[in-house]
């Protein structure tokens, strides 16, 4: 005959010793509450909202104000150049070619340098385009003290 410590015992209620049938899913657990208080408020606040309006306000004024300053740089260009190509004729010569846009009427300057292949510059001079259109593309010669590697537009302007 069984005696009572041959019966397993009932679960009691509480105690986790429950196992589930076999089969059956588990019971789901519920995460614990973050404590209140303790990470702030769950949605924005109007500070955070204020904040924004006047973020998005500065960066529309920064961009414009980029805008204007970059269209008002390139209107006040009366004349600008390019250098097309440029060949190395000689020990002592450069051909380049320069195209230079200005308006019609207006005398332009340009000043290109040539440099060896150490970097050291060994020519310079101001080409001058007189009134003659709004574009010009001309090829001119200059000369150099030493055989030369490069040539390089620095500037053009309006002319005297």
């Amino acid at each position: 005959m069984p005696t009572a410590g041959d019966q397993p015992a009932a679960p009691r209620q509480g105690d986790g010793a429950a196992s589930p049938a076999p089969g059956a899913a588990p019971a789901p657990t519920v995460p614990a509450a973050a404590p209140a208080g303790r990470y702030g408020a769950a949605g924005r606040g109007s500070g955070d909202r204020g904040l924004m309006i006047v973020g998005a306000v500065l960066g529309v004024l920064f961009l414009a104000f980029i805008a204007w300053s970059g269209i008002s740089y390139i209107g006040k260009q009366d004349v600008t150049g390019e250098l097309t190509g440029f060949t190395v004729v000689s020990d002592t010569e450069v051909e380049v070619t320069l195209q230079v846009r200005k308006a019609d009427g207006t005398p332009a300057v340009c000043t290109v340098r040539s440099q060896a292949e150490d970097g050291l510059e060994v020519g310079r001079v101001d080409f001058r385009f007189e009134a003659e259109g709004t574009t010009v593309h001309r090829a001119h010669t200059l000369r150099t003290t030493e055989r030369a590697t490069s040539a390089e537009l620095l500037s053009c302007a309006a002319g005297d």
